[in-house]
């Protein structure tokens, strides 16, 4: 905080010069400490402090504060301020509230009732300086408590406009905190109109605020498209003389015409009015032919703001993908840019062409630019830019360029950057398999990337490529040729012995003929890299050794040799040991027969979605094209009673781990099947059938469990995973789109009452507004219990899918009462001393109910363990009786509770008796359990 200029507050431009002179820590402290008791003293004495003393003084607290150390005082002078005429004072006011008051502090009231005041004041100044406080705070106080006058000063006509235009801000920020603030109906047009606001100001900060709005509510502020058109239209329109107030560097009012681009991206082309659209692509082609322009200025600002305009533009014009002349000319003017001396430009030229390339208008008009590109990917200086210039080649490829294109990512593979090296291996792996007509070719593209880039070639690359030499007769000949001639390279990666032993335990009998790869040197030459090797591969290798016995008699003797010797070493591995015992065993005492059926060659695999596609598009969420599906069995190798299977086992698991250390849910993120379902990997799903469409809601059994799939459909699985201590709360909700194009305006809201909110406090972080096809994203909630309550709160998903309606699904979140439970053990003299005396009328609730589904007694006992309680053994006498106990935390107290559940086989009935001190407490457990059983 700098000294203020002139004579006023000399005291506080004094006091920061000391503050700025101390020596030293020490120093700084005592000379603070001094000052403090100085104003405690001031504010405490007994002389009336005027206005300018007071905001002198406010101001020292908060230069204190601005410091780091605490202040527990001079609160109340700072909202003395607020009822100050003078704006230095009432500015000061603010200031010391906006960043010291607590939203729970005793004197909102007084401070929301001066804030009250100042909108009521025709002085706009004061107006404004409220509403900068309001939304500085941001609290749901604040929103609850101005609900009614904010919208009221945006649409009125006798708003200033420079009040609007904060009201309008204000409002945004209010409604991310709560957006139930907005009032539907006649408000909503009043709202959208802003946009014909004479005001530039006003619609600038209108159009952030109605932007946010149709994220959540398309459909109710559709009404936008068209007066967003029309401002649009005469802003691109107008000569930079027009708007002279709004031009920035011969631009008229960029940051405005980027929102009103960004606000028209969430929605589809205007189909309704063809007037509408008319403009609109007029619009679009107007700010490309001024791309075209010569610079009216040769100053950076110039530049930034017309391409900022522009790129907004092209973006508008993807989203569209309807208008071929206008992606075509779109992907000329990126092209031009791929040869521009700023960094920046080139980048976001490669991004947008990436996006140009999934269009079926534009895509040959991106192929053009290849061989540049290309030159992008080798010779960028930045590793961002050459990044981006992988990803549009593996956006353009197609058949009639694969090959070429593979062969350069593959010849920069070698010298690429080491962060981008694993992606551009599953990026070659899936162009080589999507498109390859001649599968020789395939092998030949995924051994070379194995020889390149060992390290970073993944499980789900390299089981790939076995299934598909398993898969197609035609090469399995050249592919155990072409592996065998890798292997005798000197320095050899353990992935590419990895697939040799396999390709070679499968099918080495058909290169056999050759004396160069005779059975026996087939096996000496993969017995040298074995003590090279980790344990999991030489647990491949054994597998493989077993199957040239079946394959090769003749060296039957050579490999028992090798596995008496492995099963008597003392191997510091003993699943080895024991693998090379076994082998040994069953070569010895198996006939030809036996030993022929048992490793007879692997079956064909089943033909599903690519796994490595799944990798990329965890790795990259957002940036696989859609192009680049590829067919594939997501298992890498599925369960057979083949030996190399066993070898296998422990690789698929290791894999498996991985994936669910990434998904902490194990619900995997592409398409798990045909059908189009995602992997569920949770179990305990119980369908019913709405309509045309098979509908999962598994809200109830959450009242037993925390963690599994919540809710699915036939475009979406919600899975949640939440752990609970106390009366705090962590939730992990994963939303995963079991659809083929993306969820657009994709926006999750917490619905829960304000009241109901006093008790148990919710707090949900955003995502993102699309969800990509395939994709799963994560969303964390925090839940904090003050009070007892009753319920849950439920969260409402509302999502567009690409070319439908607009869907909205409502489900119940897992946060029951029960979720606070902490489990208590008692021995029986203290569970019936706790009962007899919890036997009041009101703190007792008893229900005879008649079992839903035959009586499984192990089941209820396992419900009770997941409803939190602790199950309490040898309590009642019936050993059939079960009891439980347990204390509910919350913020304000704790709450216990005992629970005895009396079955009756013969009539399968249930009689259930709750115990709390709480009558509200007693019934919602009473209620929640009934419910269930």
């Amino acid at each position: 905080m700098a000294p203020v200029r002139g004579d006023g507050m000399r005291g506080l431009a004094v006091f920061i010069s000391d503050i700025r002179n101390c020596k030293s820590k020490e120093a700084e402290i005592k000379r603070i400490n001094k000052e403090l008791a100085n104003i405690r003293s001031k504010f405490k004495g007994d002389k009336t402090l005027d206005g300018y003393q007071k905001k002198k003084y406010v101001c020292k607290l908060l230069f204190i504060f601005l410091l780091g150390h605490d202040i527990d005082f001079g609160h109340m002078e700072a909202v003395n301020l607020l009822s100050s005429n003078k704006y230095s004072e009432k500015q000061i006011g603010y200031l010391f509230i906006s960043v010291l008051v607590n939203t729970n502090s005793d004197l909102i009231k007084l401070i929301i009732q001066s804030i009250k005041n100042d909108l009521q004041s025709r002085n706009p100044i004061h107006v404004n300086l409220a509403l900068q406080c309001i939304a500085n705070i941001g609290s749901r106080d604040m929103a609850e408590a101005f609900s009614n006058e904010i919208p009221k000063l945006l649409v009125s006509g006798d708003t200033m406009d420079v009040v609007k235009q904060s009201a309008a801000l204000c409002l945004l920020r209010l409604f991310r905190t709560c957006p139930d603030i907005i009032p539907g109906g006649e408000w909503v047009s009043r709202i959208i109109h802003l946009l014909n606001d004479q005001h530039m100001g006003v619609v600038t900060a209108a159009t952030s605020l109605i932007d946010a709005l149709v994220k959540k509510s398309p459909e109710e502020y559709k009404g936008c498209v068209s007066l967003a058109v029309s401002r649009l239209s005469r802003i691109v329109t107008a000569s930079y003389t027009d708007l002279q107030d709004y031009t920035y560097y011969f631009v008229p009012a960029p940051w405005l015409s980027v929102k009103l681009l960004r606000l028209l991206q969430n929605y589809n082309p205007p189909t309704e009015d063809p007037g509408v659209r008319g403009r609109l692509n007029e619009c679009l082609e107007t700010i490309l032919n001024k791309a075209q322009e010569p610079p009216k200025s040769k100053k950076v600002q110039h530049s930034n703001a017309k391409n900022a305009v522009l790129f907004e533009a092209i973006n508008l014009i993807i989203h569209n993908d309807s208008e071929p002349s206008l992606l075509v000319r779109a992907c000329n003017q990126l092209g031009q840019f791929l040869s521009n001396r700023e960094t920046n430009l080139r980048y976001l030229a490669l991004e947008s062409m990436c996006h140009l390339a999934t269009s079926e208008f534009s895509h040959e008009a991106v192929k053009k630019h290849q061989e540049v590109v290309i030159l992008s990917m080798k010779m960028e200086k930045d590793v961002s830019v050459r990044q981006q210039a992988v990803d549009l080649l593996y956006a353009m490829c197609d058949r009639s360029n694969a090959e070429e294109i593979v062969q350069e990512m593959l010849n920069y593979l070698e010298t690429a950057d080491y962060s981008i090296r694993e992606e551009m291996v599953l990026k070659v792996a899936i162009l080589a398999e999507k498109y390859a007509t001649d599968y020789t070719w395939y092998v030949d593209v995924i051994l070379n990337l194995i020889r390149i880039a060992g390290d970073y070639v993944s499980e789900e690359v390299w089981y790939r490529v076995i299934q598909i030499v398993i898969n197609r007769e035609e090469v399995q000949g050249y592919a155990a040729k072409t592996v065998f001639e890798a292997l005798q390279a000197p320095a050899c990666h353990e992935n590419m012995v990895k697939v040799g032993g396999y390709i070679l335990g499968e099918f080495g009998n058909l290169i056999a003929g050759d004396s160069r790869s005779a059975p026996m040197v087939q096996f000496k030459l993969l017995h040298s890299k074995y003590h090279l090797c980790s344990s999991m591969t030489r647990a491949l290798l054994l597998s493989t050794y077993i199957k040239f016995i079946n394959l090769f008699p003749e060296i039957r003797g050579t490999i028992q040799d090798v596995f008496r010797q492995h099963s008597n070493l003392r191997s510091a591995d003993a699943e080895l040991q024991q693998r090379a015992s076994e082998y040994l065993q069953l070569s010895i005492v198996a006939s030809t027969d036996v030993l022929a059926t048992v490793l007879e060659e692997m079956p064909s695999f089943p033909e599903r979605e690519s796994s490595i596609l799944a990798v990329l598009k965890k790795k990259k969420p957002g940036r696989v094209p859609e192009n680049a599906e590829i067919r594939d069995n997501k298992s890498p190798v599925p369960n057979s009673h083949n030996a190399h299977n066993n070898a296998q086992t422990n690789h698929t698991s290791s894999a498996n781990n991985a994936n669910a250390s990434s998904d902490l849910l194990g619900l995997s993120t592409p398409p798990a099947s045909q059908s189009g379902t995602l992997i569920d990997v949770l179990g305990d799903i119980y369908s019913t059938t709405n309509g045309n469409s098979s509908v999962v809601n598994n809200s109830k059994k959450f009242v037993f469990k925390n963690n599994g799939v919540l809710f699915e459909n036939d475009l979406l699985q919600i899975g949640v995973k939440s752990e609970f201590r106390q009366n705090l709360g962590r939730l992990g909700l994963y939303y995963g789109n079991k659809t083929q194009t993306a969820l657009q305006n994709f926006v999750p809201t917490l619905q829960w009452s304000a009241e109901d909110a006093l008790k148990l406090n919710v707090q949900i972080k955003a995502v993102e507004p699309t969800l990509e096809a395939g994709a799963q994203i994560q969303q964390l909630l925090t839940a904090e219990c003050i009070d007892h309550y009753l319920g849950a709160p439920s969260i409402i998903i509302s999502f567009r899918v690409s070319g439908g309606a607009q869907q909205k699904i409502t489900v119940n979140l897992p946060l029951t009462i029960n979720k606070f439970f902490e489990p208590t053990e008692m021995n029986a003299e203290s569970f019936f001393a706790r009962w007899r005396n919890l036997g009041g009328e009101q703190q007792r609730a008893q229900r005879v109910f008649k079992a839903a589904q035959p009586l499984d007694l192990p089941g209820a006992r396992n419900k009770l363990t997941g409803f939190g309680m602790q199950l309490l053994d040898s309590i009642d006498p019936n050993p059939d009786n079960m009891v439980c106990a347990g204390i509910i935390h919350t913020q304000a107290h704790k709450v216990g509770c005992l629970l005895r559940l009396e079955p009756n086989k013969q009539a399968q009935m249930f009689r259930l008796t709750i115990r709390s001190s709480l009558e509200a407490v007693t019934q919602e457990i009473c209620d929640l359990l009934v419910d269930q059983f």
